[in-house]
């Protein structure tokens, strides 16, 4: 599933494609007729991001709302348009550019409250200017789940996936699970300001890396990492290879319905601390 900074991404994308003008909307897979006909001709006049939900306002129209799911993409180009290809759910295109919608989980109009209602459930988001941290912390050191579910939990913090959750935490040298109010004030700050630099380095590239300089693929004189994620991590799906920091063997185990990865040396610290 596509981590915050990859909506952040598409709202950018989308602003420079169409922001300002009148857009064309379409569904030539058919699903979205009715909601592609209230945004028809009208202009776009803001896109943002909330986590991992996508939301483009229509002046006099309503807000686009997209959550992209797992399999969900949105593919750009150029004019002239061509025929459409696959499932499109929505198509956005002017005289410059087209953007195709397919396999989203969520593709939807809001009217504002339905907005307001929908951003109220969600928790802050790091690359928000009006986050705000102190929300997450509340509800981090209230509870006895694991750090690991709860930076999962998008009511808790919005935006983070399995990626910046397992690097994050890594980085921190925090266990996974850690129960919430066992982990430290400092600890937390000094996880929220590492996602703030993680995930804008990750809108600006596409990428998540999350090594330091001494762990590069130059600097260890080691193979780059080959993954469908792109990007240079130390414990993300590396199960069964070597910590780059200690050497231990990366462990990994399903928590939630999400596989959590780790060094069992460097996040020992957490299962054992008191208050």
């Amino acid at each position: 599933m596509p981590e915050g900074h990859t909506l952040h991404r598409l709202a950018n994308d989308v602003w420079d494609a169409f922001g300002g003008r009148p857009v064309t909307a379409s569904s030539p897979q058919g699903r979205f007729v009715e909601g592609a006909a209230r945004l028809n001709g009208h202009v776009l006049r803001g896109t943002e991001a909330h986590g991992k939900h996508f939301l483009a306002d229509f002046e006099g129209a309503g807000w686009l709302h997209i959550h992209l799911g797992l399999i969900g993409k949105v593919d750009f180009g150029e004019a002239p348009v061509p025929e459409p290809v696959g499932q499109v759910r929505l198509r956005l295109q002017n005289a410059t550019a087209y953007a195709d919608l397919r396999g989203a989980t969520v593709c939807e109009v809001l009217t504002e409250d339905e907005r307001e209602t929908l951003i109220g459930r969600l928790g802050p988001d790091p690359l928000r200017d009006d986050a705000d941290p102190a929300l997450a912390w509340k509800r981090i050191h209230r509870s006895k789940q694991p750090i690991g579910q709860l930076l999962m939990d998008q009511e808790v913090l919005s935006g983070v996936g399995n990626v910046y959750r397992a690097e994050v935490l890594f980085r921190a040298k925090l266990h996974p699970k850690t129960p919430g109010h066992l982990v430290k004030k400092r600890e937390w700050q000094g996880m929220w300001e590492d996602l703030l630099d993680l995930m804008k380095y990750g809108v600006e590239t596409g990428r998540i890396d999350t090594v330091g300089d001494d762990h590069t693929p130059e600097a260890m004189g080691r193979d780059p990492r080959r993954d469908d994620h792109g990007g240079e991590v130390y414990v993300y799906r590396r199960q069964g290879q070597h910590c780059f920091v200690c050497n231990s063997v990366i462990r990994t185990e399903i928590l939630a319905g999400r596989n959590l990865f780790w060094c069992p040396k460097c996040q020992r610290t957490g299962l054992t601390r008191k208050g």
